[in-house]
């Protein structure tokens, strides 16, 4: 099995980095982060899935080592993170593949899968795994998010920092603490003064203050014809029992092809790193493969 390796590519005219695992697989899987996160939050899952498939764990404009934008107001938002994975498609020669997304890295999903606002990712995507997130998220939640992700605090020590993140992501469910640490150490940057903070520009939060509507996501729900796996948090103060029941009456839901788990343990959102997940998220994966061959 080929190690995982660090690599770099512009897409959209932004640089973009991303952890390859599984390099030579014939078949791929995206595996997208979270709002305030970076691509190494998957390394479990991509380890998992990498005797099988090449898995691409990109970190989003502005978040862990890719680029910061120089035009927040306009680039922070889905379509313009849908366009910078339209474009890693094509520079990494990927035709078609399985995607798994927390959170917005699930809203980035829905949107390249529906295929209103890039209409050629519509057939590039086998099927969609959606780690607590969907078309309509609860408001109070994203305030929340919002105000925490808007203002990142900072450490005089590492010990500090990776304490505040065992606070903020509980609902995350069971991490080790060899977990946490990996969490802490790839998610950090350095200020001037030295003090640490979380590694993402702060200025990706104005997505809510610029395009307050952005996550209103019915229209590419309703636009999805491949298989979908939700997994709620069954704690989730962010994906609510009434958006969820919505979903299975519309889009890829009302054509039979949404599977909805709650997760135990977990609130915003499952850590996709214990095996019980491991196994769901794999086993879908598997089962669109057999169901879209058969198809």
């Amino acid at each position: 099995m080929a190690a995982p390796t660090s690599n770099y590519a512009t897409c959209a005219g932004r640089e973009i980095h991303f952890m390859e695992w599984g390099a030579g697989q014939r078949e791929t899987v995206i595996a997208w982060h979270g709002l305030a996160r970076t691509g190494r939050d998957m390394d479990e899952l991509a380890e998992h899935l990498s005797g099988r498939y090449r898995v691409i764990c990109p970190d989003t404009l502005g978040r862990g080592y890719s680029q910061w934008s120089p035009e927040p107001g306009t680039e922070y938002t889905l379509a313009f993170y849908a366009k910078l994975a339209a474009d890693l498609f094509d520079r990494l020669g990927i035709e078609s593949a399985h995607w798994v997304g927390t959170s917005m890295g699930g809203a980035i999903g829905t949107v390249c899968a529906g295929g209103l606002s890039q209409p050629a990712m519509k057939a590039r995507i086998r099927s969609l795994v959606l780690n607590d997130n969907a078309p309509r998220l609860s408001q109070p939640a994203v305030e929340r998010i919002k105000n925490y992700a808007g203002n990142p605090p900072a450490f005089g020590t590492m010990a500090e920092l990776e304490a505040f993140f065992r606070q903020v992501y509980k609902p995350y469910g069971w991490l080790s603490d060899a977990q946490w640490r990996r969490l802490t150490e790839s998610s950090t940057r350095r200020l001037p003064d030295g003090r640490v903070t979380p590694h993402y520009d702060p200025a990706m939060v104005r997505q809510f203050i610029d395009h307050p509507n952005d996550y209103e996501l019915w229209a590419h729900w309703d636009a999805i014809e491949i298989p979908v796996l939700l997994l709620r948090g069954a704690e989730s103060d962010l994906v609510l029992p009434d958006a969820v029941e919505e979903m299975r009456r519309r889009g890829p839901g009302a054509k039979g092809k949404l599977r909805v788990v709650e997760v135990a343990g977990c609130g915003h959102a499952p850590a996709l790193n214990v095996p019980d997940q491991l196994q769901l998220v794999a086993g879908f994966i598997a089962e669109s493969e057999g169901s879209l061959v058969s198809a």
